[in-house]
């Protein structure tokens, strides 16, 4: 038995005033200082207003978001007691909010504990309203939680189908001017999405089609966000990211995110910015395994596909010239991580992908000496050919 989970999701133009509607006292919106700067926390109280709810603003949420924050996130809630959370933000707000809403609901759990396996009881004090800030991550349309231990330095994925928003508001004023660099890293991160959430071995019918739909929207709508900003590829990335959460969401990642959530939890690297440079590297390494889906992306994308061994080098290719489009790293050593440093991380790179929950839905799992090999490939740049 499998589920297919989503929020109620309002998009397009003026998404943001069916905020105007909900009904409610308090709410507390769980974001990061730049979100406060840029004015978009205001225009979230504005129509909060409109619909006569106060609201308090929680703004410590760092990139990666640590534990600690959580449980203070959690302790303003508790104090205040908002009928509605509301995760304003990219990914690293809207997981942040996911777990203050999980921790003010359950104040007797540790965020660790926050698992499919444990059931949460949620919504008897709050609800969640989720609103994207950047195009790539998809937090608000899925139920994973990714909180770093900066002790263990590692990424730790979470979440329960309970911890899903109520609510998604995909509005692209949030997007229009988003800079090129993070709409490169976000973008990056929504094409992986579509792929491994496509690839992995938890995939299904109902989540395919907007995987694949998600894949076709990077392609045509990202280098035009990149390169130009228009209006209609803003809005259209928006929509994929949304969509290619949605897809992965309710299939699960893979390989690519098991390496990236490890380069970023000891390098410090941006999340989108990592899983994309490591997806060309996961795909060569996976279809050597055989039983792969590469293929039917590349003919959805008009791509060569004759075998499934072309169709892996066709999307390969093309996602490696999406990327230098982009102006993004395809090898580590050009993030300016030094040999020593990194041959310095590298048992600890290795052991934080080995124990990833990404990991196990990956259609090739590698052994620790094969993580340590496409560790090095990837810092050097090699096709892999193991």
């Amino acid at each position: 038995m499998w589920f297919f989970n989503s929020p109620e999701i309002a998009f397009g133009e003026d998404a943001l005033s069916y905020l105007d509607e909900i009904e409610g006292r308090r709410a507390l919106i769980v974001t990061d200082r730049n979100m406060v700067r840029l004015g978009f926390v205001d225009r979230v109280i504005g129509h909060l207003e409109k619909a006569g709810i106060e609201a308090r603003v929680f703004a410590e949420v760092e990139p990666d978001p640590s534990l600690e924050t959580a449980k203070r996130g959690a302790q303003v809630a508790l104090a205040y007691k908002p009928d509605w959370i509301v995760g304003l933000g990219g990914g690293s707000c809207m997981d942040a909010a996911k777990a203050v809403w999980v921790l003010y609901e359950r104040p007797d759990l540790e965020p660790e504990a926050i698992s499919p396996v444990e059931t949460l009881g949620l919504r008897k004090k709050a609800r969640l309203i989720t609103i994207p800030t950047t195009s790539g991550t998809g937090a608000e349309a899925t139920w994973a939680i990714v909180l770093t231990d900066t002790k263990g330095r590692r990424k730790l994925g979470l979440g329960s189908r309970e911890n899903v928003a109520d609510i998604a508001i995909v509005d692209p004023v949030f997007v229009a001017e988003l800079p090129p660099q993070i709409t490169a890293d976000t973008g990056m991160d929504a094409l992986t999405h579509a792929v491994e959430g496509y690839t992995c071995t938890w995939h299904n019918d109902f989540s395919d089609g907007l995987c694949l739909k998600a894949i076709q929207l990077v392609f045509e709508y990202l280098p035009r966000a990149y390169e130009k900003g228009d209006p209609e590829a803003r809005e259209r990335m928006h929509n994929a990211a949304t969509i290619a959460g949605l897809g992965f969401g309710n299939a699960l990642a893979a390989l690519a995110h098991s390496l990236g959530h490890s380069l970023g939890a000891v390098f410090h690297i941006p999340h989108g910015r990592a899983v994309g440079l490591f997806l060309p590297y996961t795909i060569e390494f996976s279809v050597r395994g055989g039983e792969t889906r590469y293929a039917e992306i590349a003919r959805f994308l008009g791509l060569p596909a004759a075998s499934e061994e072309e169709g892996a080098s066709s999307l390969v290719s093309a996602i490696r010239g999406l990327l230098k489009r982009l102006g993004q790293p395809t090898a580590i050593a050009e993030l300016g991580i030094s040999p020593d440093e990194f041959e310095r991380e590298l048992p600890k790179l290795v052991e934080n992908a080995e124990n990833d929950s990404c990991t196990v839905t990956s259609p090739r799992i590698p052994t620790t000496e094969e993580f340590e090999r496409l560790f090095r490939y990837a810092y050097e740049g090699k096709r892999v050919d193991f």
